[in-house]
């Protein structure tokens, strides 16, 4: 039976409840301070390959929208992450944040070392926002319902526990907080008024269910290379890599 617009948005809120991936030990020990500088360095090397594909994604998923006014709501996404002539974007704040942890920016805008459990979940995501419906599509960028909150614990757990965290390292943050509900209003918004049938609200769900796995899975891959010891993969980062010379000096 079609749910109603409320009970629909209750549904996905519930998902993030259950499956968003705050609720993973990883983020658990990262932001309780008990993660050490070489697991926040893989982290930091893995996130950002995540990162350098939203842009694209959100290319691949315009490239097939045919309303203008959809494809000009859609591209302050772009330019959000990679920047205007007035805002450096979310790639070169998150490089910042890879220098202040002691990596070189360089090598890790480069994405060697890349763990092959992250490359593989966040290639599946930007292949599945260019060939689903662009209701799935929409509906998988939804994640961002929650995370406003991941954010705000973040920026908490990282300034209280870790020497390199500052305004200028946890900047991606800030302007997250900032930019994320503007981005999921509209994207809710545009969910709830075209899934009207539970072929469209089934469909919807399970783009976030996929979502949400493609976020755990990547912390999945990091818990099980970089805290479970002599687990990295071949070809994955190995600490010392990567480092920027006054570190590595």
């Amino acid at each position: 039976m079609t749910q109603t617009r409320a009970e629909f948005e209750d549904r996905l809120r519930q998902i993030g409840a259950e499956r968003y991936h705050d609720k993973h030990p990883f983020h658990h020990l990262l932001h309780s301070g008990k993660c050490s500088p070489d697991q926040v360095r893989a982290w930091v090397i893995n996130r950002y390959y995540y990162q350098h594909s939203i842009p694209i994604k959100d290319a691949a998923f315009m490239s097939r929208v045919e309303d203008p006014d959809l494809r000009r709501i859609w591209r302050s996404r772009i330019e959000d992450h990679d920047g205007t002539d007035t805002n450096e974007g979310g790639i070169r704040r998150w490089l910042r944040l890879a220098t202040a942890v002691g990596l070189d920016p360089d090598y890790v805008a480069s994405n060697r070392g890349v763990l092959p459990a992250t490359r593989f979940a966040v290639d599946a995501y930007v292949r599945f926002v260019r060939d689903k419906t662009l209701l799935e599509a929409v509906a998988a960028s939804l994640t961002e319902l929650f995370a406003p909150k991941i954010h705000a614990d973040r920026i908490e757990g990282l300034l209280r526990n870790y020497d390199f965290a500052d305004d200028s390292s946890l900047s991606y943050f800030r302007n997250r907080l900032k930019e994320a509900p503007k981005d999921v209003a509209f994207g809710l918004s545009w969910v709830l008024d075209r899934a009207d049938t539970q072929e469209k609200q089934d469909a919807a769900a399970a783009a976030l269910i996929f979502k949400t796995d493609v976020l755990w899975s990547q912390l999945d891959a990091l818990h099980a290379a970089y805290v479970e010891p002599g687990r990295i993969p071949p070809g994955a980062w190995q600490p010392g890599e990567g480092m920027a010379l006054a570190v590595a000096s």
